[in-house]
């Protein structure tokens, strides 16, 4: 499972984009409109300069084969669908070829974290199936493991959770381990409604691979609990992708016990990171997927049946090189792995971090702070509370009848779950607390007297704020 080590990432980003420029017809008319002669095109600061490709200007303007290699959809073996939570979905043409490079992020996933070269592993993906992109995709990249020669079986049951749970009874007691694959706010779902079907986790050596959404590290520690994990750093991982990237890259032991860190100096993360709230923090081949900031905002170029040139992914986030992340550590007095709660005999892959915080624009503001779903995340997941809510919500500011700012946050409870008096006060003061610890600008910009969400308490899937069916938002503008 080598790296790209011996390629310069930037020569092969340059060399991607010549062949673009030759044999993607929708890539050579976006360059000629915009009066670029890809002739002229010969460093890679020459590349910087290019103009960024995005869904409206690029994806939604030229047809699907012109913006294939050869101008075809002959080199392609399979589709996936974008969720379209900006906009109209996209289709995305893939190849097996193209796929193999991406698996390798699962490969370190299976293969540093759990292990699965060496133990029997159930594989369950329980992302939804069909055209959308996380079932499908993850079903084949597993498969390339097992044909790799990982003692590796994939079950697909999807996101029904009936059928999960039969497989975990029938299956899981004849492998060393069992890894549940899929979105989180699902994949907890899933282990509560197993505890009360009487599954007991515990014994089947559980691991968690994860997707699509940012939690809390004190999330990860509570369902570690509920699943009788041992050791944080190696029991659960979270991939980035995107429907039109692939995997782009994936937690390590190393970026989990970095993260995990960060969540008990908040100081030493604002400093890093520049804001209040955690983000996915990966490491990424740059080979593979070469990430770029701008403005704030990642960028990526990689090579697909659609090839990504400067690619405008509008995920706020930032680029960290592997020497960069070491010397903060040691400025703020982590000087070895064990500081990190790793084995010192440990040896991390030296591969560059990226960090997401989400799309740019899922915030809402409240006297001029800037209050993101994470921060209220936190204040939910406390043990009292995880019992009686799934997990989801939706935050929004609104007006009094006076004109007061007020901001309300709707939960959602768990199926069968009854509101009292009690709830709501006990969660507002709770999400509260997490908003003073964690977001200095509500600290600072909200008055004292305004500080107490409003929260209400809603039936599982309310159709007005949790419709079931529907990619859920936590926001709400």
């Amino acid at each position: 499972m080598a790296e790209h080590l011996a390629v310069n990432a930037e020569d092969h980003a340059l060399a991607l984009f010549q062949r673009c420029a030759v044999e993607v017809p929708a890539y050579r008319h976006f360059l000629a409109t915009r009066q670029i002669n890809p002739a002229d095109i010969t460093t890679y600061q020459k590349f910087l300069d290019l103009p960024l490709m995005g869904k409206s200007a690029y994806m939604q303007t030229y047809p699907l084969p012109d913006r294939c290699f050869g101008g075809s959809l002959k080199g392609a073996d399979r589709v996936a669908v974008s969720s379209g939570s900006t906009g109209q979905p996209t289709f995305w043409p893939r190849s097996a070829t193209y796929e193999l490079d991406v698996a390798l992020r699962f490969e370190q996933v299976f293969h540093d974290s759990f292990r699965a070269h060496e133990r029997s592993t159930l594989a369950i993906v329980c992302f939804a199936l069909g055209n959308w992109v996380g079932g499908l995709f993850t079903t084949s990249c597993c498969w390339h493991l097992a044909q790799k020669g990982y003692p590796l079986m994939v079950a697909t049951p999807g996101n029904n959770k009936s059928e999960i749970f039969r497989v975990v009874r029938e299956l899981a007691p004849h492998f060393d381990q069992t890894v549940l694959l899929g979105y989180p706010p699902f994949v907890k779902d899933v282990i509560d409604a197993g505890i009360a079907e009487n599954i007991d986790w515990h014994n089947f050596h559980v691991k968690l691979v994860f997707a699509g959404e940012v939690f809390s590290e004190e999330w990860r520690e509570l369902i570690g609990q509920r699943t009788g994990s041992t050791a944080p750093c190696f029991d659960s991982a979270s991939l980035y992708g995107t429907a039109d990237g692939g995997v782009l890259g994936n937690e390590t032991p190393l970026s989990i016990a970095i993260r995990r860190w960060f969540a008990r100096h908040p100081a030493a993360a604002r400093q890093l990171f520049g804001e209040s709230r955690l983000p996915t923090l990966v490491q990424y081949d740059p080979v593979s997927r070469f990430f770029e900031t701008q403005e704030g905002t990642l960028v990526v170029s990689g090579e697909n049946s659609v090839p990504l040139l400067r690619y405008h992914i509008a995920d706020k986030g930032g680029l960290i090189r592997f020497d960069e992340m070491r010397a903060f550590l040691e400025s703020q007095g982590v000087k070895a792995l064990n500081q990190l709660d790793l084995p010192n005999d440990f040896q991390p892959r030296e591969l560059p971090f990226v960090y997401v915080f989400g799309r740019a624009d899922f915030t809402v503001s409240y006297y001029g702070a800037n209050i993101y779903p994470e921060n209220v995340s936190v204040g939910l997941e406390y043990p009292d509370i995880m019992g009686w809510v799934t997990g989801k919500f939706v935050l929004e500011t609104r007006e009094s009848g006076d004109g007061d700012k007020i901001l309300h946050i709707a939960v959602e409870l768990l199926p069968g779950m009854a509101a009292n008096e009690t709830m709501a006060p006990m969660i507002a003061e709770s999400i509260r607390k997490e908003l003073l610890r964690l977001n200095s600008e509500f600290a600072h910009y909200t008055p004292t007297e305004r500080q107490m969400p409003q929260v209400s308490l809603h039936a599982f899937a309310d159709p007005e704020y949790f419709p079931a069916g529907v990619k859920h938002r936590y926001t709400r503008k």
